[in-house]
């Protein structure tokens, strides 16, 4: 299975989001970062696809920020991102970014994990 990076500045969403993560069976290769900074010096030098959940509300470097810096490094790592964000304007902004693959709205719950499952199939090697 290919790397899935939680990058979230609220460790208790990362926690939740491991612990879905761990109940439907995707719990290896997990790494949760609280620095989005931190997370990206990671990111930038995987060479496998890795697969992303990424918070847009962060101090020092917000998910924008981190989706801008992907791009002008030339990585697509797919994203999903996971936000309490219901602004209409970050979801169509998101579809700016070819490699964000689902938007989701804060809480994650099952349900709405289940919905992401095909992308976590996907990440499988």
């Amino acid at each position: 299975m290919s790397p899935i990076y939680l990058i979230d500045d609220q460790p208790i969403a990362n926690f939740i989001t491991k612990k879905l993560l761990q109940i439907e069976g995707y719990d290896q290769n997990v790494q949760d970062f609280t620095n989005p900074v931190e997370a990206f010096n990671v990111i930038k030098e995987e060479e496998k696809d890795v697969l992303i959940f990424l918070d847009l509300n962060m101090p020092e470097m917000s998910g924008w920020d981190f989706l801008d810096k992907m791009k002008t490094m030339g990585l697509a790592h797919r994203t999903i991102i996971l936000t309490s964000s219901t602004s209409e304007l970050d979801h169509e902004k998101a579809r700016e970014y070819p490699w964000v693959i689902d938007y989701v709205v804060k809480p994650l719950n099952k349900d709405k994990f289940i919905e992401l499952a095909m992308h976590l199939n996907q990440s499988q090697v």
